[in-house]
């Protein structure tokens, strides 16, 4: 018998048509929807005691493994009437389905493509919207351009229909071509499609007027793209052209890269390991992240967002989407350094990175998301920010709060960015405990502090689930610890350090729908004990949620013993964008990063062993300045 995949591995196409033809046999008159299939996690403690064999070579062919299970996600009675939306846990080996799992009141299943992309077809042959379109004269060239966009469920009024909706602009095909920026040249109007019929049941008409104008009346003439001007941002659009004084960067590696991928889906490079899987509601996800043979982590991911790997369309058949995560080493400076003044010798290291790396364009907008694992045992978890700021028409001449006019006729809107990175950490083994650690100042006493250069540094074990938040002014840091291993230098703790940025938590008020729906916005860390399939920081369901149900506010209420326990991390993280004018046309990339670094993990620094390296490859020019 053929032996089954890693249990950390990502369905294959021939498994995922397995659980899909398992639901179809299941509902043969029906139609079907099928929205996602993808790897369903075996148990943690199956998985846990699997790991321990295979990393003690105690893994043979007959070992037992955990099974293979797939979750598909799918509708039931899709477009012929209002259709039921399922989540079945399906064995592969077994053909059977484990578990099935059904939505409540205010609970909507996640988006497909395919849906979205109706949006844009209904506006087409919407006379409603037409009508709503032809107030407005476009310019010779110009024609209009719906973006499709999910519905925010920011109306009270709302009954729990799937909607979806559109932002408007004109493109202008005349002198730009078809990739020119639209953005540019935003149209007030936002039509709303009812999921169900795909027909447009509303065309909103958006306020262009500036502080001193209502919000909801319309304050725009005819001509409304007049004022608007082009902003391109492709190389061989712009007016002024590129620069033409940058000479060839170079980097290359004559003898391949330092890392290598076994056993399908298992990365190794210098003391690090750890397996690679791809999901459409996360991403990459990393599992089973070991350094020198160590468990540091079980499972690092970014929670909920939503991607392509394996593609599946509405028939449920499964492709595989080539490229969609990048694996590369990088360069970063200067790794450890010291010049003993008496010889004159200096010893340097460079800090040599390997880097997970996977982009999402949601829209205008692209998320660059990076784990960067480096030769000191540390982990980086980097966010980027750019693309194309979401912007509304403005009049002539006018400004307001709430935003920034970029360019004429453009206001970008202040906004939000808040990320959520789940961390399930396992340093040195499943049991941690999070302590707060606090760097404070003591009052100048004779006993204590007779000169009044000393601080206390205060360590609070978190006992019980919460959200907690930072204190820069204290220095606060969180460590996760193995308290039944201590060091055998400093008689501490084995653990790590988590080293968050103190960015701005949500500001929307706490009685709004987007404050209730985001409860995770509230906090800069939260700790939970795990529970197995609790993945997403912002609810299960969040497509036009109205609360944050089954997020991890609820699993922080359960008020759970985390100390010496299997527990999770949620940091949360994000940009305050209040935008610039440099910001347009394109938006240079922001960058946050949350840091994990070993803590008394260690016997010395882990890269002193890193070879002092010198690029053969590289060359250096001289120049003569005539000075």
């Amino acid at each position: 018998m053929a032996q089954l995949p890693h249990p950390l591995s990502a369905l294959t196409v021939e498994e995922s048509a397995v659980a899909r033809d398992v639901i179809r046999s299941l509902h043969p008159d029906t139609v079907l929807l099928f929205r996602q299939i993808y790897l369903y996690e075996p148990p943690k403690a199956q998985v846990a005691e699997f790991l321990e064999l295979e990393h003690s070579g105690k893994l043979t062919d007959t070992t037992p493994r955990p099974p293979r299970l797939a979750q598909v996600w799918f509708d039931v009675g899709a477009r012929e009437k209002t259709p039921k939306y399922a989540e079945s846990i399906v064995d592969i080996g077994l053909k059977t389905v484990v578990s099935t799992r059904t939505t409540g009141p205010g609970q909507l299943s996640s988006l497909i493509m395919d849906e979205i992309r109706e949006v844009v077809a209904a506006c087409d042959r919407s006379e409603l919207f037409q009508d709503k379109l032809r107030q407005f004269q476009l310019p010779p060239g110009f024609e209009a351009i719906v973006e499709p966009w999910p519905y925010g469920a920011s109306d009270p009024t709302d009954d729990g229909t799937r909607f979806f909706q559109g932002l408007v602009y004109a493109v202008n095909k005349e002198t730009g071509g078809d990739d020119s920026n639209f953005y540019a040249y935003p149209i007030p109007l936002i039509p709303v499609m009812d999921a169900k019929t795909r027909e447009i049941v509303r065309v909103l008409d958006v306020a262009t007027g500036g502080k001193d104008d209502p919000y909801q009346s319309k304050t725009c003439g005819q001509n409304v793209i007049d004022h608007c001007q082009a902003a391109e941002y492709l190389p061989e659009k712009l007016p002024q052209g590129i620069r033409n004084d940058l000479k060839p960067l170079t980097v290359i590696q004559p003898e391949g890269a330092s890392f290598s991928i076994v056993d399908g889906n298992r990365i190794e490079w210098q003391k690090w390991s750890m397996r690679l899987t791809f999901n459409p509601r996360e991403g990459a996800v990393l599992h089973d992240i070991r350094y020198d043979g160590r468990s540091v982590l079980y499972r690092l991911s970014m929670s909920d967002m939503y991607f392509d790997g394996l593609v599946t369309d509405p028939n449920g058949d499964v492709q595989e989407t080539k490229n969609v995560i990048c694996l590369h080493e990088q360069d970063n400076g200067i790794g450890w350094k010291h010049t003993d003044w008496r010889t004159g010798r200096a010893a340097v290291t460079r800090r040599r990175e390997l880097v997970v790396q996977y982009i999402i364009t949601l829209a205008n907008y692209e998320y660059v998301f990076n784990f960067k694992f480096d030769q000191a045992a540390g982990i980086t978890i980097e966010t980027r920010a750019t693309g194309i700021v979401s912007v509304v028409n403005i009049n002539p001449g006018q400004t307001a709060p709430w935003g920034n006019v970029v360019s004429p006729g453009a206001l970008a809107q202040n906004h939000q960015h808040i990320f959520v990175a789940r961390i399930d950490p396992a340093i040195d083994g499943q049991a941690n405990t999070i302590v707060q650690e606090e760097s404070l100042p003591v009052p100048m006493n004779p006993e204590t502090n007779p000169h009044g250069n000393y601080y206390e540094v205060r360590q609070t074990v978190l006992k019980s689930s919460a959200g907690v938040d930072l204190a820069p002014q204290n220095n606060r840091v969180f460590k996760v610890q193995n308290r039944a291993k201590t060091n055998p230098v400093s008689g501490k703790p084995i653990g790590y350090k988590v080293i968050i940025p103190p960015t701005q938590l949500l500001l929307a008020d706490a009685e709004s729908i987007q404050s209730k729906r985001a409860a995770f916005a509230n906090h800069h860390l939260w700790v939970t004990k795990y529970k197995e399939d609790e993945l997403y920081a912002g609810g299960r369901y969040t497509l036009q949620s109205k609360v944050e149900a089954e997020g991890v506010a609820d699993a922080a209420a359960r008020a759970d013993n985390v100390e010496d326990e299997d527990l999770v991390l949620w940091t949360v993280f994000g940009l305050t964008h209040n935008p610039r004018v440099e910001d347009w046309p394109v938006m240079p990339v922001e960058t946050l990063q949350v840091h994990l670094v070993p803590s008394d993990f260690f016997s010395q620094n882990p890269a002193i062993d890193v070879p002092p390296s010198k690029d053969q490859g590289s060359k250096i020019w001289t120049t003569t300045c005539a000075c």
